[in-house]
């Protein structure tokens, strides 16, 4: 076991340079590369949870970002719920309490996601942009129909 907790260590140490990277996809998968070889590796947890909220935050529709995702909530979340995950973030994230690398930028990430749900008129314009995006993304936009193809077909 001693020999993949050095492997792990290792996988970690790629990890935390591909966050510096900015390769955030590179940086999940060798974490949990390490997680998977060595699940109690000191500090891995943490570093996971900044790299989960860098993960989310990459995650745009439309060029905007999913702040539930960032606070992993449902857009249906009361405001009691998204104030205790928020608090929750913090407290794990904050770079007093949390040394891995890219702790201070996640930790930011996540004060912004709060100040855009915790405010009420941020919060209803976010909604309402999600909604507007959704009802975009649900009515498929056809401009041949099956009928005008089958009276095409018939006149020929």
């Amino acid at each position: 076991m001693e020999c993949n907790k050095d492997e792990a260590v290792r996988a970690k140490e790629i990890a935390e340079q591909k966050l510096t990277e900015k390769d955030i996809t590179g940086a999940l998968k060798f974490a949990l590369k390490a997680q998977k070889m060595y699940p109690g590796l000191d500090g891995l947890s943490q570093f996971l949870e900044v790299v989960n909220v860098y993960v989310a935050h990459e995650k745009k529709t439309r060029g905007e970002v999913d702040f539930y995702g960032v606070l992993s909530l449902e857009p249906s979340a009361d405001d009691e719920t998204v104030r205790k995950q928020y608090k929750k973030l913090a407290l794990a994230l904050h770079p007093d309490k949390n040394k891995s690398v890219g702790a201070d930028g996640a930790f930011k990430i996540v004060s912004e996601a709060w100040s855009a749900l915790y405010d009420r008129s941020k919060r209803m314009m976010s909604d309402k942009k999600r909604a507007t995006m959704n009802d975009v993304f649900k009515k498929p936009i056809t401009t041949y129909s099956r009928k005008k193809k089958k009276a095409e077909t018939s006149t020929h």
